[in-house]
């Protein structure tokens, strides 16, 4: 992608207790789940990823000492996802990740936006397919934040090495989801969040008409508690300066994910082409399951 381009979503970061808890919660709602991915620095995750390009990264502590000695050393991914379970407890929803081929050029952007939540961070992870197929991933990313926020952050990803796997079977899901159309967080002031939004996606001439930044392959909406209470009829819970609470995906069959979550015994609700979910162990967001022909 161009360097001038607003960026596109790439992955969701969930933060979650057990890796267990999240792959039985996943699965239930009909999800393949990766095998767990170790980082060199404390956390692991266990990933979904979608054909269309995007995946949500469950992450937990697995190491508690490694995590500990990254934040002293000025790990930023390890030291906001600390700040997050200190704020907000061990299961939720963090942060949204950007797609970009510049993670130094975001980084000196967010610097001089003033807007910046530290150092760049390069690392290196083996992943793993379903066949035991195993490769390098290699990762940039380049940090943003508002002053004092410890709810949510965003984050550029710059895949310096994508692993020469087989991802199809990874991305066979029963529900039918194949990708994230909406990603939607609650704000007190949602005018207030529109600055570190429209830099942290490059796109300084965004208008958030409705409160809705539209990505290449997704849109980014903030609400306040009360709208978005009015359009999920859920709980908005307690008030934050940005806090990301749902994800909408596509799917190709209401009626196939709506019996698979009934077989399952998942709760959920009905809404037009949507099937809504509440936030669980396991699960951190509300997720909207929208019918997409």
């Amino acid at each position: 992608m161009a360097r001038t381009r607003i960026h596109p979503l790439d992955h969701l970061v969930l933060p979650t207790r057990s890796l267990d808890a999240a792959r039985a919660r996943l699965n239930a709602l009909g999800f393949v789940v990766a095998p767990t991915g170790i980082h060199p620095f404390g956390t692991e995750n266990c990933c979904v990823f979608f054909t269309d390009g995007t995946y949500l990264e469950p992450l937990a502590i697995g190491d508690q000492q490694a995590a500990a000695k990254a934040i002293a050393e000025g790990n930023v991914f390890v030291a906001r996802d600390r700040l997050y379970r200190e704020s907000r407890g061990y299961e939720g929803f963090s942060a949204v990740v950007l797609g970009t081929d510049n993670a130094d050029g975001d980084h000196e952007r967010y610097v001089d936006a003033g807007l910046s939540a530290g150092d760049t961070l390069s690392f290196s992870r083996a992943f793993i397919d379903t066949a035991g197929k195993s490769d390098t991933a290699s990762f940039k990313l380049a940090f943003a934040s508002a002053h004092g926020q410890t709810d949510a952050f965003l984050f550029a990803c710059q895949r310096i090495n994508a692993p020469k796997v087989d991802r199809a079977a990874l991305q066979a899901h029963p529900n039918g989801v194949d990708g994230i159309v909406e990603v939607i967080a609650i704000s007190r002031a949602p005018a207030g969040q529109h600055r570190l939004i429209s830099v942290a996606v490059n796109d300084p001439a965004a208008d958030a008409q409705d409160g809705s930044f539209h990505l290449p392959n997704a849109v980014l909406t903030v609400l306040d508690a009360a709208s978005f209470g009015a359009r999920f009829a859920m709980p908005a819970g307690a008030p934050s300066e940005l806090r990301f609470a749902a994800v909408v995906f596509s799917i190709r069959d209401i009626d196939v994910a709506a019996s698979l979550l009934a077989a399952n015994a998942i709760e959920h609700d009905m809404s037009g082409d949507d099937i809504i979910v509440q936030p669980a162990a396991g699960q951190g967001a509300a997720f909207i399951f929208r019918e997409i022909q």
